[in-house]
Parts: structure tokens; sequence; C-alpha cells
């Protein structure tokens, strides 16, 4: 903690593909990335679903906060600095035709500095994707925190409207402090970045982006997405 109470926060953002690769690479990629929070897509939502997500956790140190199969695939995993207040995985409506979608959502203490959390992967089609947008804002505003930071798979570059949306609103954090790389997807020749992590005005953006010391073995096996980590510092509640 520093001495004004803001706690520096390590925020993680990764889609791990329901675990179908390397999952001891996905579990080094991610470990050595020191995340206090990280941000999942895609995490298993069918057999044995719980008991995979807790193996992946376990691998790198880290514990399950919510999400998984609840939330039609978001999760969100912590380290033990983290102090639970609450948490609730949201399904967002159904168009016939598309993938289920939802939330994984958290409010969570890092010594004096409360935080809202929310994991995310939005769809594939580009209308109901802006309206996933607006109700993301939404649900950030109704959970009842000043700071939050949401992140995941938007499916959409920076230029796209729902994109756009969403950096009107928060702060894109790799366009306020980039640090490292920027694409994110494919992951054998990185070449868009749809991967993105935001954070809420009054939070200090102090780096984001692809972690350039990742072992390129380690990555290219772990998933077909690259990592976006931000650190940021959270201001004490008041």
């Amino acid at each position: 903690m520093a001495p004004d109470d803001s706690a520096l926060v390590r925020v993680l953002s990764y889609n791990v593909r329901s675990l179908r690769d390397d999952t001891a690479a996905l579990a080094r990629v991610i470990k050595a990335c020191e995340p206090d929070l990280v941000l999942v897509q895609e995490a298993p939502r069918f057999f044995r679903w719980r008991k995979k997500l807790a193996r992946l956790a376990r691998a790198a140190d880290l514990v399950i906060l919510t999400g998984g199969a609840t939330a039609a695939g978001p999760a969100i995993l912590c380290d033990l600095r983290a102090t639970v207040e609450r948490t609730e995985d949201v399904l967002l409506p159904l168009t016939p035709g598309q993938h289920r979608r939802g939330f994984a959502t958290a409010v969570v203490r890092f010594g004096n500095a409360r935080l809202g959390v929310l994991s995310c992967h939005l769809s594939l089609q580009k209308d109901e994707r802006y309206e996933q947008a607006g109700m993301l804002l939404d649900r950030l505003a109704g959970m009842g925190v000043e700071h939050a930071v949401a992140g995941g798979d938007l499916n959409e570059r920076p230029g796209g409207r729902t994109f756009r949306r969403l950096a009107e609103s928060l702060q894109d954090c790799w366009a306020v402090a980039p640090d490292g790389g920027e694409h994110t997807w494919v992951h054998s020749e990185p070449h868009q970045r749809i991967d993105a992590i935001f954070a809420t005005k009054g939070i200090e953006v102090l780096g984001c982006g692809v972690p350039l010391h990742l072992p390129e073995t380690d990555l290219r096996v772990a998933t077909d997405h690259l990592p976006v980590l931000a650190t940021l510092r959270v201001p004490a509640a008041d």
C-alpha cells in the first residue's frame, strides 16, 4: 500500500480458449505476469468445468473468484491479496442464432482501495456487441463503487463503434499508458487489438499491454490470444 492508502493492482485479461491447448504453458504465462486479478474469457463451460478452472487457478497460484459456466464463459481469478465483498454472474439476453454471453463481476478490496471488476467476452455480431457494451457500462455504474475495471475479448478493433463506446466512458488502458505489445490476436501473427482493459476515470493507469518478457514458446501453445496486463493505482475508498 502507498502512503495515501492507494493500492497498486495488476490486472490480466486473457482468452484461454476453454483450456483446449497446453494448460501447463498457460499457467506459466499467467504466473509470470504476477497478476492480482485475472479476467478470463472462454473458461471451461461443460463437463467438470469447475475442476478444470480450479486446476488452472491452482497452477498459477491463484483462486477462483467467480464465473465460468455460470457466466457463459467469463471468469475472474484472484490472488490472496484480494478481499472479496461480493460476486455476481450475469447472463445477457440471448439473440437467436448467437452464442449466450455473460459477465463475471465482483467487488473486491486491496487494503483500503475498493474496486469493481468485470470480465466479458462480447458478441461476434456487431449490433448485439454494441448493445452488450451498453449493458457493460450500466453494470459498472450499478455496482455501487467509485472505481472499477473491465476487460475482455471485445471481438472488435479500437476503430469499431463498440470499442469507441467503451473508450468514451472509460479509460482505454493501452491508449492511456502503452507498455509492451499492442496486438493480441491471432497469436501466431499478432495483428489486431481485440482484447482490452478499461478503467474508470479516477484510476491511474501506470502501464498496459502484452508483456514482452514472456517466453514465446509458452505463448504460442497456451491459447490463440495473447494476454493483456495493466498496472493500475486504485485510490483508497472515501
